[in-house]
């Protein structure tokens, strides 16, 4: 293994890999030491072994908090949604896997298909911070997006207040219109959350390297056995 890269993306010795502990598609679990399991820490782990350097997990709430301490020193590598926002620190592979976002509206809701949710006076439901919020934040024309931090906030107020639309994981709406009696997911999506890895933009030779590792992760089976190996619905390889 190169120098170069270990030097890059285990300057401590240690992969210092950020986990994006609330996305439930790629963390399905905790070891009973506490570390993360799932396609995301499997990936981090096999990265590590790849270096030939041990792994620590640095877990994280949000991936806007994750994508925040870029270049601080407290992660070398980061298993994040990409993001134009966040690329402004971090460099990016291409996506290994993929998630649809898309929205659940009430019944009696005239909405139809995603194009009519961004209209004037609609008011969009969304977790803050996270890959599909930001991407509403660049798109949404006319329709307002209401963002909050707390996990079960957009559902809770999104029953609450009667507001237009929820945007979310396909996944993740699949369990919360049990809780919106008569509600409808909208079909197709709006966007698909592109899961990649990144690491620090000085980080030009480790950058390179984990390019040609999820690529290599794609077209080996890797990333589509990871998916297998955890029982995860909802979660594609990406093209």
């Amino acid at each position: 293994m190169d120098r170069q890269i270990v030097a890059e993306l285990a300057p401590t010795g240690v992969l210092r890999a950020a986990i994006n502990m609330g996305n439930f598609l790629l963390v399905t679990g905790k070891t009973a030491s506490g570390d993360p399991q799932g396609v995301a820490p499997d990936m981090a782990a096999e990265i590590a072994n790849r270096l030939d350097v041990p792994i620590r997990y640095v877990p994280y709430e949000r991936p806007s908090a994750l994508a925040d301490a870029a270049g601080t020193n407290t992660w070398d590598i980061g298993l994040i949604g990409a993001e134009p926002q966040r690329a402004a620190k971090i460099t990016f592979t291409d996506a290994y896997c993929e998630i649809e976002a898309t929205y659940l509206v009430h019944a009696g809701s005239p909405f139809n298909s995603i194009a009519d949710v961004d209209r004037a006076g609609v008011r969009i439901a969304v977790r803050r911070g996270a890959a599909y919020c930001l991407w509403l934040e660049r798109n949404i024309k006319h329709a307002t997006v209401l963002s909050f931090e707390a996990a079960d906030a957009p559902l809770n107020q999104f029953v609450a207040e009667k507001l237009d639309a929820l945007a979310s994981l396909k996944p993740g709406l699949l369990e919360d219109i049990k809780k919106v009696p008569g509600g409808r997911i909208l079909p197709g999506h709006f966007m698909t959350v592109q899961q990649a890895i990144g690491t620090a933009k000085p980080n030009a030779a480790g950058a390179k390297f984990l390019q040609e590792f999820v690529t290599d992760a794609k077209k080996s089976g890797l990333v589509a056995r990871l998916i297998d190996k955890h029982h995860v619905a909802g979660l594609s390889v990406a093209p």
